[in-house]
């Protein structure tokens, strides 16, 4: 590598890194998701805004799979925090007291997802289509949870019912999304991957290695409560994982979200350096390249009056099922309308979860660049749309008691 690839290297690091703190800083300004801002930060190098040849001047051809090596190191670092924040407990606990929710949250968006899918099959499936409409259904029932929290911090709204509820079919449906779309990228791989077979026993050491992994953070506690020295272990056995999972044919996030999810959380909490938290700092810093780059992938600048249509057609589509699923599912649970609509509302979230699902597909040769711009614009659109809508629903915290939770409803009556 020379070392004007290098320095060329640096300067669109650098020029990404700032556009993307700016814009975030932009979006949070006017009560977006910081990712929203990011992802914005991306369309301006995209060719809807900039030429082609404008581009390979600001980020030329050789230094794009670098920042795209460090835009995937930051997306693996994000994706072992999000694995950790999955107590499966806690989802069992927060699913159980909310189960008509998370079933009218994943099966409408499935449901209607498919039925879309089946139409705009024949324009945008590059090859099978059968991946493509179980992809299109996946891609609707999404819900953001990192977005989510952050949405429910910054309104208040943790701890109280309607966060609760949002929090617990979240967190079960961001699970369910991604065990399926481990199959889906698995089944699209066709015949030749006959190394997902093994798959099960990947999981299976997985579980063995936790009580090795517990045993680790407790002898660091004894040497150093700071857990300076474990940061680099589990960063070492972040990679591996990813490593084996795309050698299995299955794309590395999925490595990095279950080796996160067996991390021991009790010894780690104990910790006061918080290696979770060191590895939230490192996808926090080195993240916002992947959402530029996956802005970049965004080309509308030929669209007709049917891609119009059809973007359309997708983002009522998602709002629709996912916040007419999750309300429709709430209110048969019992759950009163005060309650059950911003919920659903919180549920329509999608964000960085769902521009990651795309990219995804995109890369295994799911769907087609066209239609990634489209799932892109919706993610953004629905993202977006959630803090706007909450407010003309909802009165603000401050100005209400909280509401009683469901099983104090059902005891008064």
């Amino acid at each position: 590598m020379s070392g004007t690839t290098l320095s060329q290297f640096f300067l669109a690091l650098a020029l990404v890194l700032g556009c993307a703190k700016l814009f975030g800083w932009l979006a949070r300004l006017v009560g977006q998701p910081r990712v929203v801002g990011e992802i914005c930060a991306g369309l301006l190098a995209s060719p809807m805004v900039l030429s082609p040849d404008l581009v390979a001047v600001v980020l030329p051809g050789e230094v794009k799979p670098l920042l795209s090596a460090v835009a995937d190191i930051g997306l693996a670092a994000f994706m072992f925090a999000a694995g950790y924040e999955l107590d499966l407990s806690m989802l069992y606990r927060r699913a159980t007291g909310s189960l008509g929710l998370l079933i009218g949250s994943i099966l409408c968006p499935l449901a209607l997802g498919a039925a879309v899918a089946l139409l705009l099959a024949d324009q945008y499936a590059p090859a099978n289509r059968t991946a493509f409409v179980l992809f299109v259904a996946l891609a609707m029932s999404v819900t953001a949870l990192p977005v989510l929290v952050r949405i429910l911090s910054d309104r208040g709204l943790n701890g109280r019912p309607v966060g609760n509820l949002a929090l617990g079919a979240a967190a079960v449906g961001d699970l369910t999304a991604w065990v399926c779309l481990a199959g889906v990228v698995a089944y699209a791989g066709g015949s030749g991957q006959v190394r997902v077979l093994l798959l099960p026993l990947y999981l299976v050491l997985l579980v063995v290695a936790r009580p090795l992994l517990r045993s680790a953070v407790r002898a660091s506690l004894r040497r150093d409560r700071a857990g300076a020295g474990l940061v680099s272990a589990v960063f070492l056995g972040l990679m591996l994982s990813c490593a084996v999972t795309e050698w299995l044919g299955i794309h590395f996030i999925f490595g990095a979200l279950a080796f996160g999810a067996v991390m021991p959380r009790k010894e780690m909490e104990e910790l006061r350096g918080s290696v979770p938290r060191s590895m939230r700092q490192i996808g926090r810093l080195m993240l916002p390249p992947y959402f530029v780059l996956a802005g970049m992938n965004v080309d509308l600048s030929a669209v007709g009056v049917s891609a119009v249509a059809v973007i359309a057609l997708v983002i009522c589509t998602a709002m629709v099922s996912k916040i007419g699923g999750a309300y429709a599912g709430a209110r048969i649970s019992g759950i009163g309308h005060a309650e059950a609509l911003p919920t659903a509302l919180l549920m329509n979230t999608r964000g960085l979860t769902e521009i990651v699902i795309v990219a995804v597909a995109l890369d295994a040769g799911i769907i087609d660049r066209s239609f990634y711009s489209v799932m892109v614009i919706m993610a953004i659109a629905t993202t977006a749309m959630t803090g706007p809508l909450l407010t003309l629903c909802t009165k603000a915290p401050e100005d209400s008691a909280p509401a009683p939770v469901v099983g104090e409803r059902a005891k008064k009556h």
